[in-house]
């Protein structure tokens, strides 16, 4: 594959970049994330990378981002993947600051069948976050960033017997910090915890430290884990939607571990939110000891609740989104945050240090790297590919060239997912295939 790398830059941190790039030939666009090999190896991601890269190649999925190349070069590892360019659920919800109940009940659910088809898959994400939910034009979304996934091992099943760190019984306990060693100071109110919050949410993404809030106790106390760590992922996020911040977010994220491990002493609903009571319910459900936790036995516990009463799971993708984000062309990123080409862009390794050394044994590191999804090669380019499609009674999944049509073509056939919900209190339905006497949870 041939690329003609664009100047706009998605992403930029110390170890990866994310760019535009444009197929020569095609002129398709798509997402390229470049890795430095010499970091992963000095970093121990080698693993990571690698999870990475498999579950993209072997989970077929609507709900998570496709990848269509990898390949790599003497000191870089390239993914090439789907363009998403309605931007992330971080900024979406920065520029929102709270959603309505009906509102994130789309994207939750969204969310839901996403985190399911992976852990259909045996992967665990271990760091579903605002920020690796990306939105495509129409405003549907798909999960992203795999570096943390891994594969289901049952030896990571925690202990149920061991004593309940939740409560307090932690044989490490996280140092203190000024935060929680000065419990007289006045609690913030809903808005001055959302006007702060989102002052350092940015910062926090791209920093070297990143943001624990969305991380389960038993994932940070590495006491062993499973998938139940990404449902707790979940009710953080639907916490944050619903109320504008992270449930334990705090100062430093020294203190936000310490109130996650300490969950109990510190889960709390600000009065000003005015969550409904199915809503405070999921989220207790997701938020509390892995034994209790929604999700443990399946999605279908999490699908089952009361507060997606009216969810019509089998269609919800080809509903209209919550939010449509403006895009203007296929190269549009204003949904994306803007990054400058300073100091903390990757570069070229130099030809001296220990890990620059270990690279000519790169093969043994990183190979069975390189892949090609042949979905999107022309039937021209290799001879025979035509007639291995037609052999094939898999469903054809969507091209890459289908991605940038006119978003008049891409009108949901199904109507809108907000029209599709029961009608509030007192409000007649439009919808006759939705049942009157189902009830609508109160929006906040």
């Amino acid at each position: 594959m041939c690329c003609a790398i664009l100047s706009t830059v998605l992403l930029m941190t110390l170890t990866v970049q994310v760019r535009l790039c444009r197929e020569k030939t095609s002129k398709n666009v798509y997402a390229m994330k470049k890795l430095k090999k010499s970091e992963m190896l000095r970093r121990g991601q080698v693993e990571h990378v690698k999870a990475e890269r498999n579950l993209l190649a072997e989970v077929d999925s609507a709900y998570i981002v496709k990848l269509y190349y990898s390949f790599q070069d003497e000191e870089f590892l390239y993914l090439i993947m789907e363009y998403l360019p309605g931007g992330d659920m971080m900024t979406l919800l920065m520029r929102k600051d709270i959603l309505t109940e009906d509102e994130a009940r789309f994207y939750i659910a969204e969310t839901v069948l996403a985190i399911e088809s992976i852990h259909k898959h045996n992967y665990i994400h271990r760091d579903i976050k605002p920020d690796n939910l990306l939105l495509d034009r129409s405003g549907h979304l798909k999960l992203s960033d795999f570096g943390l996934c891994k594969p289901l091992d049952s030896s990571n099943f925690p202990n149920l017997n061991e004593p309940d760190y939740t409560s307090g019984k932690v044989t490490k306990p996280l140092p203190d910090t000024t935060w929680l060693s000065n419990p007289s100071a006045p609690r913030r109110t809903q808005q001055e915890q959302l006007s702060h919050w989102q002052k350092n949410r940015r910062m926090l993404a791209y920093s070297t430290v990143g943001t624990p809030d969305y991380i389960a106790p038993e994932v940070l106390l590495k006491k062993g884990y499973g998938m139940e760590c990404d449902w707790w992922s979940l009710g953080a996020i639907m916490y944050e939607m619903l109320v504008g911040y992270p449930p334990f977010y705090s100062e430093d994220p020294m203190s936000t571990c310490r109130k996650i491990v300490n969950w109990r002493s510190h889960l709390k609903f600000p009065e000003e939110a005015k969550l409904s009571p199915e809503a405070k319910d999921l989220i207790s459900k997701l938020l509390c000891n892995v034994e209790q936790r929604l999700g443990t036995k399946g999605a279908h516990e999490i699908k089952a609740h009361p507060w997606f009463r009216g969810v019509q799971w089998e269609k919800l993708y080809q509903m209209k989104a919550a939010f449509i984000p403006e895009v203007n062309g296929e190269l549009d990123t204003q949904n994306f945050e803007k990054f400058e080409e300073t100091g903390t862009q990757i570069q070229s390794s130099s030809k001296s240090g220990p890990w620059r050394k270990m690279l000519p044994s790169k093969d043994a590191n990183f190979v069975g790297y390189t892949y090609k999804n042949f979905e999107i090669v022309n039937d021209d380019e290799v001879a025979g590919i035509a007639e291995l499609k037609k052999k094939s009674s898999k469903s054809k999944r969507p091209t890459i060239k289908t991605l940038f049509e006119s978003m008049d073509e891409e009108e949901p056939v199904q109507g809108s997912f907000l029209g599709m919900l029961p009608p509030k209190e007192g409000q007649p339905s439009s919808h006759s295939s939705v049942p009157q006497e189902r009830h609508q949870p109160r929006r906040k």
